[in-house]
């Protein structure tokens, strides 16, 4: 785990203990910190029983606290522990502001942070990836993966690849990243802020704690990004901010399996973005940007046989996040002519009714094959717009699918539905057609490690 001097002799609160709380309590314990913990959960506390204090922050006098360290999923616009920590002049931090703070006792080392409402995960994954092919050290974490603070420190020269939700952002107070992406700002989240604007200015918040020789690169999609970024530009000098330049790899998106549709083109143009920021060559990151097998559920290359290619996307639990995918694999003149290229399956439990956004992709969809709950409804919706089979079970649809693909062609699992109806969760889901499509092709399926601990956009 990270541990630090600066920490010793402190008192820190601690309120939640899941994983990134429980990682926070475990490395001020190991840097001599006094520490009070508390969750709603029993068996939570128990693991610090005997180590910690247990106690409510909320029945503490808290003069004399150096901070009380707060899970990103607690809501502060709702919660009393802000009021309650402000009356004592406490900050109110997470495990990122330890993190930050624990830097100047660090092997020197770099720091990455990734924010927006989406893309996010694939581009810190990605920067990840490159990095790790390149030979550099390094480490995920953040709003991925293990909690930072749970891991152990990088030697010197390591790069340290943090995805940052705005809740972690609003919790974070000195973390100069030494390069930083904003991707998009699109509504969301909004019960937890005061309007759009506010949630906008959290994640412009991780810009304001850089210095104006740090680089920031901002996406071009939305006007509130396109405005960080203008502003961003009069501070710093002309080097030090760049936007993202999408066009400019979209011949080589062809030859990145898990990369494909126009939202992954922005991602992959930031995250090229921030490597070559440190260092890294276009000879090195462009044989990392192919052999990147994306996230596990999120559009995941499982594998290819006899040209067909099966692609994992079953944390698409609604139609608006299946549309991208449908979207990411369009028709190709230089495959069949230009025809279809999907075999989708879909269905599941549903969320809504209709295909919302997946109505304008229809023409890439060869076939259909609905399974679980909602599988009748989407054959009724699909009736007449694309060839439709009931198949119900999803090993009978990833076999009629690979049946009916040709070469050149996609077998799509991006369900628009929740999992419950069949499987206890998506991933559940995801993995059992990996293990279908390695039985039926012998080939093996995509080893992605499991990128858990997810907690907000």
């Amino acid at each position: 785990m990270i541990t630090s001097p600066v920490f010793a002799g402190k008192r820190f609160a601690i309120l939640g203990l899941a994983r990134s709380g429980l990682a926070a309590a475990e490395a001020l314990l190991a840097s001599g910190a006094e520490v009070v913990a508390w969750d709603r959960q029993d068996v939570a506390r128990e693991k610090l029983e005997g180590r910690a204090r247990i106690a409510d922050p909320l029945d503490l006098d808290l003069t004399g606290f150096d901070g009380v360290v707060v899970s990103p999923g607690v809501p502060l616009n709702a919660h009393p522990i802000a009021g309650h920590a402000a009356k004592y002049g406490v900050p109110v931090i997470g495990d990122i502001e330890l993190f930050a703070l624990a830097r100047p006792n660090l092997p020197p080392h770099k720091v990455v942070g990734i924010t927006g409402t989406n893309g996010k995960s694939t581009t810190t994954a990605l920067v990840h990836h490159i990095l790790k092919e390149t030979g550099v050290p390094t480490l995920m974490g953040g709003n991925i993966g293990i909690p930072i603070m749970e891991q152990d420190p990088l030697p010197e020269g390591g790069v340290y690849v943090l995805e940052l939700s705005s809740y972690q952002i609003d919790l974070t107070r000195s973390l100069a990243c030494d390069a930083a992406a904003l991707l998009n700002i699109t509504p969301d989240h909004l019960d937890r802020y005061d309007g759009f604007e506010a949630y906008a200015f959290a994640k412009g918040r991780l810009f304001a704690m850089q210095n104006v020789s740090q680089f920031a690169v901002f996406g071009v999609g939305d006007q509130l990004t396109r405005g960080f970024a203008q502003a961003e530009a009069t501070r710093r000098p002309r080097d030090r901010t760049a936007q993202i330049e999408s066009a400019r790899y979209a011949e080589l998106q062809l030859d990145w399996p898990a990369l494909q549709g126009p939202h992954n083109l922005e991602n992959a143009g930031a995250a090229i973005a921030l490597v070559e920021e440190l260092g890294v060559s276009r000879a090195t990151w462009e044989p990392a940007m192919r052999s990147f097998a994306g996230l596990p559920h999120r559009m995941e290359f499982v594998a290819r046989h006899n040209g067909v290619t099966f692609i994992n996307d079953s944390k698409a639990t609604n139609t608006d996040s299946t549309a991208p995918a449908l979207s990411a694999y369009a028709a190709d003149p230089s495959i069949h002519g230009g025809t279809q290229r999907i075999h989708w399956i879909v269905g599941g439990l549903p969320k809504e009714d209709g295909l919302g956004k997946c109505a304008d992709h229809l023409g890439n969809v060869a076939a259909a094959y609905t399974i679980g709950e909602a599988g009748p409804r989407f054959a009724e919706l699909l009736d007449g717009k694309v060839p439709v089979t009931q198949a119900e079970l999803l090993c009978e649809a990833t076999k009629l699918a690979q049946a009916a693909a040709k070469p050149g062609d996609i077998v799509l699992l991006s369900p628009a539905c929740a999992s419950f109806d069949q499987f206890k969760d998506y991933e559940k889901r995801g993995e059992h057609f990996r293990q279908i499509v390695a039985a039926l092709t012998g080939e093996t399926a995509s080893t992605s490690s499991r990128l858990k601990g997810k907690s907000a956009a």
